[in-house]
């Protein structure tokens, strides 16, 4: 296959897993469905790192103790809960601010300024989260869901500290993520033991499916994508994913696409190209 291949089979599963949050919360609850679908990514990169040979070791892993915590104990619990409150549409769109929030981050902490062109993009992009969450009332600044917004555009931030941290670390990308979760899978099962663990077959199944295409296979596609030299115009196809899952929120979940979600899923998109960093 070639790397355009992978990446749209990646894109495809990215755009489906909004639906599926949505659908598998119905069932089960956010803590729950997250330590379902974590195991299941971590099973998934285990297989792939006995399949490469590679020594485990705790102690050389310790980094991820940390790495874990961020992702994909917080970021995936925000996240979560964010979709617990908000529409489909609403918090995969608001989530998908992170690259814009990584432009800021990279400016602040690894000492990157900001172009003019760059902050214009930072500032179209964080209008169309406005757009997004007060549903085209701009007027009045009354969002329809504060905190589910909140968790949202958290869940943005939480993602893109996660990538300043991961620049940090040299490891192979399928040995960290099994680590990462590894670790990760247990903050999970101790908060579970905690708040208890709900048991639903169709719930299961569902975080099965978004452990395996949201957290695990998916991610290993998208690795296979960027092999080769057109990187970077694979990269871009990733675009796609947000129109694309409106698609199947419309469709799958059935929720009727509001034109401020459009609008301001627009505006994120034309401000992450124009502060994408080359």
């Amino acid at each position: 296959m070639r790397p355009v291949h992978y990446a749209i089979l990646a894109i495809i599963f990215w755009s489906t897993v909004a639906s599926a949050f949505k659908l598998t919360l119905s069932r089960l609850d956010p803590v729950s469905m997250l330590l379902y679908a974590s195991l299941t990514s971590t099973i998934i990169f285990l297989g792939v790192n006995l399949r490469e040979g590679r020594k485990f070791s705790v102690r050389e892993n310790l980094y991820s103790a940390f790495l874990g915590f961020i992702n994909p104990f917080l970021y995936y619990l925000v996240l979560f809960n964010a979709y617990s409150l908000l529409p489909a549409q609403e918090a995969q769109a608001l989530n998908y601010t992170w690259p814009i929030i990584l432009v800021v981050f990279s400016s602040a902490f690894l000492g990157q300024p900001l172009t003019i062109k760059e902050f214009f993009g930072v500032i179209v992009g964080f209008l169309g989260a406005l757009v997004i969450g007060t549903h085209g009332n701009l007027s009045s600044l009354s969002f329809a869901n504060p905190l589910g917004d909140a968790l949202a555009l958290s869940s943005a931030l939480v993602w893109a500290m996660y990538w300043i941290f991961n620049l940090r670390d040299p490891r192979k990308a399928e040995e960290k993520m099994f680590w990462n979760f590894f670790f990760g899978s247990l903050y999970i099962l101790a908060l579970g033991v905690i708040r208890g663990i709900k048991f639903d077959p169709l719930g299961i199944l569902g975080a099965v499916y978004i452990g395996t295409f949201e957290m695990g296979l998916t991610f290993l596609l998208w690795l296979k994508a960027l092999e080769r030299e057109d990187a970077g115009k694979v990269a871009s196809l990733v675009y796609l994913t947000p129109v694309l899952s409106l698609v199947f929120i419309s469709i799958v979940v059935g929720e009727k696409i509001l034109k401020s979600t459009l609008l301001g899923l627009a505006l994120i998109l034309l401000g992450i190209m124009l502060s994408r960093r080359e």
